[in-house]
């Protein structure tokens, strides 16, 4: 499947920028975790591909420019 290149990316980002090295003492405490940067990755996180933007910027600027 050609998106499952995408998410295994999405994973092996996750992995690395949010569980290595973290300890997590319940599974509220993970899905927290997980949710909280799920946002982060959406919103704020910039990416060089999407001209400086996150996700949603770019999304957003491409809608309105349409």
């Amino acid at each position: 499947c050609l998106d499952n290149a995408s998410m295994e990316s999405f994973f092996g980002i996750l992995k690395s920028e949010c569980f290595y090295g973290e300890e997590f003492n319940s599974v509220e405490e993970l899905e927290q975790t997980v949710k909280e940067y799920i946002h982060y990755y959406n919103y704020e996180r910039i990416k060089v591909k999407l001209k400086g933007l996150s996700p949603v910027q770019y999304r957003t600027q491409s809608l309105k420019a349409a």
